[in-house]
């Protein structure tokens, strides 16, 4: 019981690296062009019922 145990946490600080700058953009592309996507899938469907009820809305205001 004397002997202390090794944290495993710092094991992996002191193991950490910095990453090649080719990888890092190679990342941040990668999560751009997966955004990129998201915010059209999201453009053509989520929006859907908004759209639909625009459509449907009749104008009650005109006066004639």
């Amino acid at each position: 019981m004397s002997e202390k145990k090794q944290n495993p946490f710092k094991e992996l600080e002191l193991s950490m690296k910095d990453v090649p700058a080719h990888m890092k953009k190679k990342v941040m592309d990668d999560i751009a062009m997966a955004k990129l996507a998201m915010e059209m899938a999201s453009l053509f469907t989520c929006n859907y019922k908004s759209t639909i009820e625009g459509m449907m809305k009749t104008n009650t205001d005109n006066k004639r």
